[in-house]
């Protein structure tokens, strides 16, 4: 059994060998891992969701399953550095670097009210030219290996508030003042037209997402949710279906996000992803007793505590106490519930690749 035909199978909840992994890392971690296994380190890909779709090949000799592939920055707008450091990237918003990530310097819409404020907004060409070489040679190199993951993460709400600025978004969505859906309509339109370019490019999931949970719960009521944005997932996800009928789907969300969950299975959710196990009410069993029947899980394994802190045997012990849990009866996707951090020693990374390698 290869790893492609570990991850379909298991997220059709058929028998496998073991479970399936995708670990995600940080350009430092990535770089620390080559060093130690000596390896050559593959730079960053130039994308909004770069750490998703970069370190394949390191990723896939430590035992990775699946392979992520995403829209990255066109030819004629490459992700840029101005004269004073600051980082601006295709949709115009920028950042300043800040170590581990870039941290948000200027909100391109921060100004926005009017409709015509988004009208005449340069928003990115989802089919400008390169955009999708990067996919294309990913899928050509691991597509008969491997699963290919398309990562769609900042589907609506977070893209929205990028480039409005968080706080003042947040307001808006009690404001409503104009521009509020135009804006999120656009940002759909975009998102789905590059998720419908990748399910053409051969993806087997399509990993979209938003963060709408805090460590303590939601950071917006349901009914404000349900308002602005179930609607529209909705429509990207039967979209998606509409390219291809067996796609499945999987959603990102950070954070305590229970009320969401079942809300996400009536509107076709197969997947969730990343099970923030430190979250209030988000803990494994849990979530696999009351919704394991209708989802499959993507994540799990802390990285809040566990990963670098633990040793490398409690680090086993708890990754196969989660395998045990969410696996059983297939369904599960062992991953980190975010990209590894910086603060994880090496031994502890190594861990978790050995844990998921023993499972069953």
């Amino acid at each position: 059994m290869n790893s492609k035909e570990r991850v379909l199978k298991a997220i059709n909840k058929k028998h496998i060998d073991r479970v399936p992994m995708f670990a995600t890392l940080t350009p430092q971690v990535a770089e620390k891992l080559s060093e130690h296994l000596g390896l050559d380190y593959e730079q960053p890909i130039d994308s909004l969701l770069s750490t998703r779709i970069s370190h394949m090949s390191l990723l896939t000799k430590l035992g990775n399953d699946c392979v992520g592939i995403a829209a990255c920055a066109p030819d004629n707008f490459p992700t840029r550095t101005l004269e004073n450091g600051i980082i601006e990237n295709d949709w115009g918003m920028r950042f300043k670097n800040a170590g581990i990530y870039n941290e948000f310097y200027e909100f391109p819409l921060a100004h926005a009210e009017t409709v015509e404020d988004i009208e005449k907004y340069s928003f990115p060409d989802p089919f400008a030219k390169g955009r999708y070489d990067e996919a294309k040679k990913a899928v050509g190199k691991y597509g008969k290996d491997y699963a290919i993951v398309a990562d769609l993460e900042t589907s609506i709400f977070e893209t929205a508030w990028y480039l409005v600025g968080l706080e003042k978004f947040l307001m808006d969505l009690m404001l409503e003042p104009p521009y509020l859906n135009p804006l999120l309509d656009k940002i759909m339109n975009i998102n789905l037209e590059m998720g419908k370019t990748l399910i053409n490019l051969g993806a087997d999931i399509i990993w979209a997402g938003d963060d709408f949970g805090s460590q303590q719960g939601l950071i917006m009521d349901i009914d404000t949710w349900r308002r602005f944005f179930k609607h529209r997932i909705k429509y990207m996800f039967d979209e998606f279906r509409k390219v291809n009928p067996n796609i499945k789907i999987a959603w990102h969300s950070c954070g305590s996000i229970v009320p969401l969950i079942p809300e996400f299975i009536e509107i076709g959710l197969d997947i969730l992803n990343p099970i923030q196990p430190l979250a209030n009410g988000m803990e494994p069993k849990f979530l696999k007793d009351t919704f394991g029947k209708k989802l499959c899980f993507f994540g799990g394994i802390d990285v809040q505590n566990l990963l670098p802190f633990e040793s490398p045997e409690n680090i086993k012990k708890e990754v196969k106490r989660i395998i045990n849990i969410f696996g059983e009866e297939g369904g599960f996707i062992a991953a980190p519930a975010h990209n590894i951090q910086p603060d994880t020693p090496i031994k502890n990374i190594l861990a978790i690749f050995e844990a998921v390698k023993e499972s069953f």
